[in-house]
């Protein structure tokens, strides 16, 4: 059983490599991928497309820059701040702005797994911690 599951996790990796132009997520790739899957039907299609549905997601959260932000943040220091990702990574990173009042002031961008922090919110629970 931990054979196949290992075979499905091998092959769903190589569907998304075939997905990949320049290291991004092709849509156009991904579709093609579908109707290759679903022409074809491989064994344990569903586990396939399950793995192949996380890997595929990863793949575009890296690509992706969320910057959350309490306060208003315009479209430049949006533009701005997937540059800085794009630089950092050494890949094109997009930005796209999401509104939490948690964060009280400040922001946090998160890059796939990476999360940066500088809130106010993030500066208080640093120092609850450190008491």
């Amino acid at each position: 059983m931990a054979s196949g599951k290992k075979q499905t996790q091998q092959f769903a990796r190589q569907l998304l490599e075939l997905s990949l132009v320049d290291g991004a997520v092709s849509p156009e790739r991904v579709a093609g991928v579908l109707a290759h899957l679903e022409r074809t039907r491989p064994v344990n299609v569903l586990g396939v497309l399950r793995a192949y549905h996380r890997l595929v997601a990863a793949a575009v959260a890296r690509g992706q820059a969320v910057v959350e932000h309490a306060g208003s943040i315009n479209d430049r220091a949006l533009a701005d701040i997937a540059a800085a990702m794009s630089r950092r990574y050494g890949r094109p990173i997009t930005g796209s702005a999401r509104r939490n009042d948690a964060l009280l002031a400040g922001l946090r961008v998160r890059v796939g797994d990476d999360v940066y922090e500088s809130s106010v919110a993030g500066q208080l629970a640093q120092l609850a911690a450190a008491v």
